[in-house]
């Protein structure tokens, strides 16, 4: 069963429209769990809901949703439609309303400080003038905070729309009575203090301007949170809705629902794979920076496979489907980059906590700031004024986008570059990580043998032992079977035909070849034939000394010669190892294979440790033992295997080219080949971190600092609404620049 199949039984994804704060989620989640059996995690960010729900089904939890005040949907990762349009409509409508607000606010400021500052200019009727001009913007252009004020109100609760909303109407209903009554309008602020006496002015014009820079504020904040979302959903983006299937010899063009594993299709220059597949036809030059973050095109040829959403460059070609829909490796992706941001992290916790209380905080705040300033004497406008001040400056909105806004980008940006990230424990481990574990085969060698050298043992050409080999290895599926054959023919040797061929398990392969009895093995398989291996122990001991293996080769009863075989280390892996020493962690060689080979291929790599002939649960004892001794640990491997250590690790990252089983023990899956995925992997990771603390220190400092500053008089309404907008878009704009993290991979020359 794929991850998506598996992610689609346990959880239900619900996007969620109407959500102004970090609030509003908080009420959304909070409405969900009221249901018996249903746990639900909110992200304001993305505007989504992840819902654990055995017992329920979906129309109970729309339904639940909108009791609460709210829009649901449920989310479709194929077709996204709903909560696009819904995001489209947002900003449109936001856009609107700002211009019409900055149109009204700008005459009707220019007006009010005109008029305060030179009265003699003052004509009969200029405060309906300005009232006129009011009107529209604390009513239309502010209904947005309103109609949410009100909602709230109906369900007892609260929000950062609440505080919006009562500054606006106590700033307009000021201005109102004090024309109405005509008293003397509020001593008129300028910047950080004070107009001279005698400059008075209407709050008409505050009421207004903080209309007009909270919906900027709300707007940039939308159309950044929109990039960030697209920067998580590039990967879905690259699926295609049609593919050019081939029937009878036919080109056709299907919807992608309707191909199958084992249909043909036909890609043609600059069009992108539908499915992962197999080309049976045609060669191309293949982008895959898409999905791997390799910026030099692959090269397939007939018999490779190529992954959907990639794109073929330059050829025409025939692949016959492999995987189709959800089981494509894109689709994959998608699923756990989406999922991955869905959780909340501990921080995350911390900060829904504080938002419960923020709020209520604020207002009651605000109103006995206002009354201590009318018990010592204040003028009852100036009071006014430094409680909405007070109101206007908090944001609990930079609180709640701080840590979903950086965890959206980061893994998103991690996706665009082969790196998967499955939630937030790989941000948060990849903070404390001071070893990383490495296995040999396959990770840090490409797991391919090579020939090192042929020694003849009976004066046989070793052209002759190689054809001898390399003939009975055409029947076999060994590694080292294919690395025999694939030498004899780089060096053009023929390789004869062969009769009666006999795989024997553990121990090589057996076969007729020109009339020999051909054997290719270890010793045990010369031994259970009666043939003796005395005369090659040299060559043994000294392939074993360097971390190589020799293959035994013997025709008709007699051992002919030895072909020495080895892994090859990955051309990658060394850099690597050295981009993960100046991240100041230390790097361990962990693996099955012999001291000799594990001495050789640590040394070749700059690794200063390396534990050889550990069993799997050994590998996990051994990274339990690192722990218990204080140090926090990352672990790299590919295989079954490695599927143990790579749970009992604080941080586990597996190849994708490895197995299932190894990336469900995962955290962090690598879908690159090479092993700068990992130094990239955990410094993304460490720069999300840095980033998500960045926010937090930003939004609870701006808090701590601003609103002391307002309640003592020290900033007016208009700075206070400019500040607290602005709040909230550094801390998206922070997180956007997650999307300039570059990889070692395309800093590395070619």
């Amino acid at each position: 069963m794929s991850t998506l199949d598996t992610l689609a039984l346990e959880y239900t994804e619900l996007d969620i429209s109407g959500m102004t704060c970090a609030a509003c989620a908080h009420r959304v989640e909070r409405a969900l769990n009221k249901l018996e059996g249903v746990h639900a995690s909110v992200n304001y960010a993305t505007e989504r809901a992840l819902v654990s729900a055995a017992t329920v089904d979906d129309e109970t939890l729309i339904a639940q949703v909108q009791g609460a005040g709210y829009g649901a949907h449920v989310h479709t990762p194929d077709d996204d439609e709903w909560s696009r349009r819904a995001a489209e409509m947002r900003v449109t409508s936001l856009r609107r309303r700002l211009i019409i607000a900055a149109l009204l606010t700008i005459p009707l400021m220019d007006v009010t400080i005109v008029f305060a500052l030179v009265p003699g200019w003052r004509f009969a009727g200029w405060e309906a003038l300005c009232l006129l001009l009011a009107l529209p913007v604390v009513t239309w252009a502010a209904w947005p905070f309103h109609r949410a004020t009100l909602r709230n109100l109906r369900h007892r609760t609260v929000s950062m729309d609440t505080l919006v909303s009562l500054g606006i109407a106590v700033a307009f209903a000021w201005a109102v009575i004090t024309l109405w009554l005509g008293l003397d309008g509020p001593t008129y602020w300028i910047g950080f203090g004070k107009a001279p006496d005698g400059a008075d002015a209407m709050y008409l014009d505050v009421a207004a301007g903080m209309t007009t820079l909270q919906l900027a504020g709300r707007y940039f904040e939308s159309r950044s949170r929109r990039k960030a979302g697209d920067v998580l959903g590039a990967l879905s983006h690259l699926a295609v809705k049609e593919a050019r299937v081939l029937r009878d010899g036919v080109e056709t063009i299907e919807p992608i629902t309707a191909l199958r594993v084992g249909d043909t299709f036909v890609v043609r220059p600059g069009e992108t794979v539908p499915a992962d597949g197999q080309v049976v036809a045609g060669s191309a030059s293949v982008d895959v920076s898409m999905m791997t973050g390799e910026p030099i095109p692959a090269e397939v040829v007939p018999g490779e496979g190529v992954l959907g959403g990639t794109i073929s460059i330059d050829g025409r070609l025939q692949v016959r489907a492999t995987s189709v829909g959800a089981s494509t490796q894109l689709a994959q992706m998608a699923a756990l980059a989406e999922q991955a941001q869905s959780r909340k992290a501990n921080s995350q916790a911390l900060v829904d906590r504080i938002t419960v209380y923020f709020v209520p905080g604020v207002i009651g705040l605000a109103l006995a700031t206002f009354m201590l300033w009318t018990l010592f004497g204040a003028p009852v406008q100036q009071a006014i004024g430094i409680g909405i001040s007070v109101l206007i400056i908090a944001c609990p909105c930079a609180l709640g986008l701080a840590t979903p806004t950086a965890l959206m980008v980061g893994v998103g940006r991690g996706a665009s570059l082969g790196i998967l990230m499955k939630g937030q424990q790989a941000l948060e481990a990849s903070g404390r990580v001071t070893h990383v574990v490495l296995d040999k085969t396959g990770t840090v060698t490409t797991g391919q043998m090579i020939v090192q050298d042929i020694v003849s043992v009976s004066g046989q050409e070793p052209g002759d032992i190689l054809a001898m080999a390399a003939a009975v290895e055409q029947g076999s599926e060994h590694a080292i079977g294919r690395a025999i054959l694939c030498h004899a023919r780089a060096l053009n040797i023929r390789v004869p035909p062969l009769t009666a061929f006999s795989a024997v398990p553990g121990r090589g392969a057996t076969a007729t070849v020109e009339g020999y009895r051909v054997l290719v093995g270890n010793a045990r398989l010369l031994e259970d034939h009666g043939i003796s291996t005395a005369m090659a122990a040299q060559v043994v001991d000294q392939a074993a000394s360097r971390g190589y293996a020799a293959v035994y080769v013997a025709a008709d009863d007699l051992l002919i010669g030895m072909i020495v075989v080895s892994d090859s280390i990955k051309s990658d892996a060394k850099q690597a190892i050295a981009a993960l020493h100046s991240q100041n962690l230390e790097t361990i060689l962990l693996t099955g294979d012999t001291s000799a080979a594990a001495h050789r291929t640590a040394s070749a790599l700059g690794i200063g440790r390396f534990v050889a002939e550990v069993t799997p649960p050994q590998k996990a004892e051994y990274i339990q033992g690192l722990r218990e001794q204080g140090k926090s640990v990352a672990m790299v491997g590919d295989g079954i295997n490695d599927a143990v250590a790579l749970s009992s690790a604080d941080l586990g990252l597996a190849i994708a080219t490895g197995t299932d089983i190894a990336m469900r023990s995962a955290d962090v899956i690598l879908v690159r080949e090479d092993l700068l995925a990992v130094p990239d992997a955990i410094g993304l990771a460490r720069k999300t971190l840095r980033t998500i603390r960045g926010n937090l220190i930003w939004a609870f400092g701006y808090n701590l600092a601003a609103i002391p500053l307002a309640a003592a008089g020290l900033l007016n309404p208009l700075i206070a609404a400019a500040a607290m907008s602005l709040s909230s878009v550094l801390v998206v704009h922070n997180s956007l620049r997650l999307r300039n993290f570059r990889s070692l991979l395309s800093r590395t020359p070619r």
